[in-house]
């Protein structure tokens, strides 16, 4: 099996059937893993290896391996894997765990590991190894193809007399137009649905000032601090959400009945206002009724993912006073951490109080 990777700090060890990603502090249990994995040991084999010492010691690690038609995807920390099989999409966030999330698919037809920053350097094929990550994808990226080299023009050689009379009388032929060589660089797990984002910003949206009427008096005040504030804007090192993405990657279905497209920033509220965000982003406000004035006035923001979390939408609660509760298919319900953005699968609902909720569907 070959695999493309991205340089990085992490290590990666690439196995016939098995990527297992270790953080940068864990060069001799990394070595252990590859001996193990050249040898022939199984993904259940490394990962008793993986756990022997324990987690307290362990801030990250992913392995993902295939057997018999399946994929299986475990992670911790900061490792996100997306798996693809027949149009759906199966995502492991470590970074939503104390322990780590586990993902499993029928015939994935491709999948993308991301574990850190990249690093310089050029993308690699690579069977088996071990090497240093940020990324890892499967099947491996294609490289361009070769521009043909160009080729001199003869010289001309000066025309007799005679012959360059007839040249005016006889019309002179034209050289036949060059066709262009089309670009052959193709691009994995490629979403036509989904836009690039955009460079990230030079500066900071400022925070919001205070507002006299806002009955919890911390939802728009900034007492959480501009580190909470920064958070919203995805992993660090990664581009920021577009102002409007071309499609929606999500549909937010209220228990109002308002059917609600994330194609940019929405902010959620009982008066929400949108203060602290630049000139260059276009929130949508949505007011929600609170009869019991349970839900704060600006509460949650929805908005397209960055990075690992890109073309699916993150929820993140804005401070609010009675808290926002996340119910993840197939998961215990959680509550939102204000400022930590949290990726939403089809299906999750949202819960901000006062008998209104949010289903998160597809678009």
């Amino acid at each position: 099996m070959t695999r493309s990777v991205l340089p990085g700090s992490w290590y990666a060890v690439l196995g016939p059937d098995l990527v297992l990603a270790l953080p940068p502090g864990s060069r001799e249990l990394a070595a252990r893993a590859w001996v193990a994995v050249d040898a022939g040991a199984g993904p259940d084999a490394v990962l008793d290896l993986v756990l022997a010492e324990g987690l307290s010691g362990l801030e990250g690690f992913a392995l993902l391996s295939s057997h018999e038609g399946r994929t299986r995807a475990l992670t911790r920390g900061h490792a996100v894997c997306l798996l693809l099989a027949d149009g759906h999409e199966a995502v492991a966030d470590g970074r939503t765990v104390t322990t780590w999330t586990e993902v499993a698919a029928d015939d994935v037809t491709a999948w993308s590991l991301e574990v850190g920053p990249p690093a310089e350097g050029e993308p690699l094929v690579v069977a088996d190894g071990l090497v240093r990550v940020s990324r890892v994808l499967w099947p491996a990226e294609q490289a361009p193809a070769p521009e043909p080299e160009s080729q001199p023009e003869p010289e001309r050689q000066p025309e007799p007399a005679h012959e360059a009379v007839a040249a005016v009388v006889a019309p002179a032929e034209t050289d036949p137009e060059p066709v262009p060589d089309p670009d052959a660089a193709t691009e994995l797990l490629a979403q036509p649905s989904l836009p690039a984002p955009p460079a990230p910003q030079a500066a900071a949206p400022p925070i919001w000032e205070p507002v006299q009427d806002d009955h919890d008096g911390r939802t728009l005040d900034g007492s959480w601090g501009t580190d909470l504030v920064a958070a919203r804007h995805g992993i660090p090192g990664q581009p920021p959400a577009p102002p409007v993405t071309a499609r929606p990657v999500a549909a937010l279905l209220l228990s109002t009945g308002e059917r609600i497209d994330v194609d940019r920033v929405v902010i959620l509220g009982r008066a929400p206002e949108a203060r602290r965000f630049s000139s260059t982003e276009q929130p949508r406000l949505v007011t929600v009724p609170s009869p019991q004035q349970e839900i704060s006035s600006t509460h949650v923001e929805i908005r397209p993912g960055t990075g690992a979390d890109h073309g699916t939408a993150v929820v993140t609660d804005l401070g609010s006073t009675n808290g926002t509760v996340l119910v993840q298919p197939g998961l215990p319900p959680e509550s939102l951490v204000p400022g930590i953005p949290v990726q939403l699968l089809p299906g999750a609902v949202v819960d901000l109080g006062d008998g209104l909720t949010i289903t998160v569907a597809r678009p």
